[in-house]
């Protein structure tokens, strides 16, 4: 079951907050009787109305988005800067990035319309992995990779472990090029973590995502989820192996 403004929001006939109004206003039937309560909840065999219109569940949709630099990872933007539903202008059901990707920064980024798969793929518990690359100043020592790896102490308290791999170093320009693999998604983690150990991060994007990458698309384009791939995503959210 499901809240009703959730349902209405979900098949594309409103935001959630204007689902909201239009049940306080008496403009929603639920099996032809008019609901006012927004706790309400359905199942999928109620028939809902929206001024006196019968509502249809949007089909769920799953996008894997090569998102560029200078993009937010948002629906909109109260600053009106470019979000990455914009690079979906063909697409007309209501998707919304899976997470977020950092204004700054470039890589894999999810879009859907299906909350449940959202959830489950953002949610710490379910450890998916995301790595990233990174282009910081200096040159790593051994023990701050092993601080990197245990767990770095931020101001939203302690990272979990880490791993980190070194992909080149140069001592003359004072630069590096590192993977590191998380799995939670707290706000600019990565960046954080390496200003935490002394190395600014001038460069950043994500890689992969669980076992999804870029490779085939250029900055700003994107391409539709198979639905094996959305199956392997399920799964790994739930077993944390891929079936």
């Amino acid at each position: 079951m499901e809240r009703l403004q959730k349902v209405i929001a979900h098949a594309g006939v409103a935001s959630r907050r204007k689902a909201e109004q239009l049940i306080l206003e008496g403009k929603v039937k639920v099996n032809g009787v008019v609901v006012r309560e927004l706790g309400t909840k359905v199942t999928s065999s109620d028939q809902v109305e929206v001024e006196n219109v019968k509502i249809e569940s949007e089909k769920k949709v799953y996008y894997l988005l090569y998102k560029p630099r200078g993009v937010i990872s948002a629906v909109s933007d109260d600053r009106g800067r470019k979000t990455v539903v914009d690079l979906f202008p063909e697409v007309e059901e209501r998707i919304f990035p899976v997470g977020r990707l950092d204004y700054d920064t470039s890589g894999v980024l999810l879009l859907t319309n299906d909350g449940d798969f959202a959830n489950k793929l953002t949610h710490p518990r379910y450890n998916i992995d995301k790595t990233y690359v990174a282009k910081i100043k200096g040159v790593l020592r051994r023990e701050e990779i092993r601080q990197l790896e245990k767990g770095v102490m931020l101001e939203d308290g302690k990272t979990a472990p880490a791993r980190v791999r070194v992909i080149s170093s140069d001592v003359k320009l004072d630069k590096s090029i590192v993977a590191i693999t998380i799995h939670e998604g707290r706000n600019r983690q990565v960046r954080r973590m390496f200003e935490a150990v002394g190395h600014p991060v001038s460069k950043l994007k994500r890689e992969e995502f669980a076992f999804l990458t870029p490779i085939g698309l250029n900055a700003g384009e994107s391409r539709e989820l198979t639905a094996h791939e959305v199956k392997q995503l399920r799964v790994l959210a739930e077993t944390g192996k891929i079936g």
